[in-house]
């Protein structure tokens, strides 16, 4: 399967300020792209790039005042397969876990472990480890909130979120995360792009947030919001919740003025024949929308 990605995304820029933006795929994915992804840029701006504590693709822009336009266009390569399930994966003792995913056990700036503790045992101690447990936790949470672009606010926690019990994709999964790390299962934020592959299409098409667990021997897909394996979920970055991993930093004031964004499924390449100037019979792939 085929999936042209995108975005355009224009910003208006007080003064002369770096940006970053984390709007690259994963470097997980980086093999199964088909054209190039590089961020465009009006005006030409500087960039750098360099990967983030938690390895993403991070890129620095230098702005000057002004309308900052950044915008995007590839094409990748996915299994067509939903996300890997496997129902009998277990939970590690915390003694047992690598370290480098210990960190996703403490609360952050958006999943207050600690004040969610307590809640989280009372509603979970009693399910079995495991596979079992988080998707316990993800039935819970989608039955507890309640949809809305309105509801969105960019200072919104877990706790929020479960006294409010409104929010949109992000606030599922910080709750969901709180909720396993209080369980003692690593649990990370994840973002980046969900086709409407094999369900009703949602627009406006927008990036998406979803988490990952750490058990048995790996890291797994859960989607509090959606609450079932998803086709054509293609990885930016992840971290320990939303600020680690915003689409944009800027370091002073702007706006956002613009937003789109594109994930849709495309045709396979058509062969081309042609002949070269030395006779020479040679095919290009042309791809066509589905």
């Amino acid at each position: 399967m085929l999936i042209r990605l995108g975005y355009d995304i224009e910003l208006e820029i007080a003064q002369a300020m770096a940006v970053v933006a984390v709007l690259k795929v994963h470097p997980s994915r980086i093999r199964d792209l088909r054209e190039p992804e590089e961020i465009h840029t009006s005006p030409a701006v500087a960039q750098e790039q360099y990967l983030d504590s938690f390895g993403n693709i991070c890129t620095r822009i230098i702005a000057p005042p002004g309308l900052l336009r950044l915008w995007s266009s590839t094409l990748i390569e996915d299994s067509g397969l939903p996300d890997p399930v496997d129902r009998n994966a277990p939970q590690l003792p915390v003694g047992e876990l690598p370290t480098d995913a210990l960190q996703f056990l403490l609360a952050s700036r958006f999943c207050e472990v600690d004040r969610l503790s307590d809640l989280a045992w009372q509603w979970f101690g009693n399910t079995p480890p495991g596979w079992p447990r988080v998707q316990a936790i993800c039935d819970s949470v989608q039955r507890h909130i309640t949809f809305g672009y309105q509801f969105a606010r960019p200072t919104k926690s877990a706790m929020d979120v479960y006294t409010e019990r409104q929010g949109v994709c992000r606030d599922y999964q910080h709750l969901a995360i709180a909720f396993c790390r209080a369980m003692h299962i690593p649990a990370r934020y994840a973002t980046g792009y969900l086709a409407d592959i094999g369900v009703p299409a949602a627009l406006p098409m927008d990036f998406s947030a979803w988490f990952e667990v750490y058990l048995g021997d790996r890291w797994w897909t859960f989607d509090a919001r959606n609450n079932r394996p998803r086709i054509g979920r293609v990885l930016m970055a992840t971290g320990r919740d939303a600020a680690d991993v915003a689409l944009t930093t800027t370091f002073g004031a702007s706006w956002l003025n613009r937003f789109s964004v594109v994930s849709d499924e495309v045709a396979e390449p058509l062969p081309q024949e042609y002949l070269t100037g030395d006779g020479q019979l040679r095919t290009t792939y042309t791809s066509q929308s589905a």
